[in-house]
C-alpha cells in the first residue's frame, strides 16, 4: 500500500469516476490501425487502468508510473509482452478532470488519436458526466523544490498552492518556432479552453525519419502540425499562435498523472519531453510516498 509521507501538508476530496460509460471510434497515431475505445466508471480505489479487450485474459495496466515501458516519441505503459501505445493525451485530459477511478477499455495498443490533441477525451467526459464517490484521495502539497536536469532540458517543481505547469519551447534553427513560452493553471476550465485543443506536432524534417521507424501511420494534416522552415502544414492553420507549447503542456499533465494522486506545485519545464517527463513523474512519486508492506 501506498503512504503519503508525514512531513508533507495533506488535503482530502472526494474519489470520482463517470456516471456512465462512453465510447469513442478512430485510428491510432502511430500504429494507424482502426481502435474502439470505452470508458467504463470504476469503483472506488480502482485508480486509472487500461484494459485491452482484444487479447485473451483482457490483460489489465494500471497508469502508474512504474508501467512505463518506453517513452521516445510518446509514452508506452507495459506489463511484460502486453503494451499501450500514446497514453499521454487521454490521461491529460482524465487528470485535468480530476477522475479517479475509470476503466479505459482498448482493442488495439493505442487509444484513437482523434485530431492529435484531448479533445475527444474531453468530449467523452463531458457527455458522460461526472459523479463523486463516498472515498476520499488525497491531495498532497509538495513542501520543497524538486528538479531533473539533463543537457538543455530542465524540469523544476515549486511549492503552490495549486497546480501549474509552464513551459518553455527552443527550436532556434527554426524560424517560425524560435522559442515560445505558456504557463496556465491546471483545471476544468483552463484545460478545456486552453489545452485540449492543441495538437500534435512535427518538423517536416522529423517526418520521414519517424516513417522509416514504423511510427506515425495514422498521422496525417487532420490530426497534426508540421512546421517546415516558417510555413504550417496543418489541416485549418494553427488554433493558436504558440499552439505547439501548449500541447507540449498537455504531455507535462499526461506524463506526470502517472504520479497516481493529485499533487499541489508550479511545473517549470524547459524543453522536456516524455522521457524527462516520466523520470520527473517518478522522482515526484518518490519524495511524497512510502511504501508500507
Amino acid at each position: 500500500m501506498i503512504s503519503v509521507k508525514s512531513n508533507h501538508t495533506t488535503t482530502y476530496r472526494k474519489q470520482r469516476t463517470l456516471k456512465g460509460p462512453v465510447s469513442f471510434s478512430g485510428i491510432g497515431l502511430h500504429t494507424g490501425e482502426s481502435v474502439n475505445m470505452n470508458f467504463v466508471p470504476a469503483r472506488e480505489g480502482t485508480g486509472i487502468i487500461f484494459k485491452r479487450i482484444d487479447l485473451p485474459d483482457t490483460p489489465i495496466i494500471p497508469a502508474a508510473v512504474e508501467y512505463v515501458s518506453a517513452n521516445t516519441r510518446n509514452t508506452t505503459l507495459g506489463i511484460g509482452k502486453i503494451a499501450i501505445h500514446t497514453v499521454e493525451h487521454v490521461l491529460a485530459a482524465i487528470k485535468a478532470y480530476n477522475i479517479d477511478n475509470l476503466c479505459i477499455e482498448l482493442d488495439g495498443i493505442e487509444p484513437p488519436v482523434g485530431n492529435g490533441s484531448s479533445d475527444i477525451f474531453v468530449n467523452m467526459i463531458e457527455k458522460a458526466g461526472i459523479t463523486e464517490q463516498k472515498e476520499q484521495t488525497p491531495i498532497v502539497k509538495l513542501n520543497s523544490p524538486l528538479y531533473w536536469s539533463e543537457g538543455d532540458v530542465h524540469i523544476i517543481a515549486l511549492p503552490c498552492d495549486r497546480y501549474k505547469v509552464s513551459y518553455t519551447l527552443n527550436y532556434p534553427n527554426t524560424p517560425l518556432l524560435k522559442s515560445q513560452y505558456f504557463s496556465v493553471d491546471i483545471n476544468e476550465e483552463t484545460f478545456k479552453r486552453e489545452i485540449a485543443p492543441c495538437r500534435t506536432f512535427a518538423l517536416y524534417e522529423e517526418v520521414s525519419a519517424l516513417i522509416d521507424r514504423g511510427l506515425i501511420k495514422g498521422a496525417s494534416l487532420d490530426n497534426a502540425v508540421v512546421i517546415k522552415d516558417d510555413t504550417i502544414l496543418s489541416k485549418n492553420g494553427l488554433f493558436f499562435p504558440d499552439e505547439m507549447v501548449r500541447h507540449k503542456i498537455l504531455d507535462v499533465v499526461g506524463d506526470l498523472s502517472l504520479v497516481g494522486f493529485d499533487f499541489l506545485a508550479h511545473i517549470i519545464s524547459i524543453c522536456s519531453g516524455h522521457a524527462s517527463n516520466t523520470a520527473f513523474a517518478k522522482k515526484i512519486f518518490n519524495s511524497i510516498t512510502t511504501e508500507n508492506n
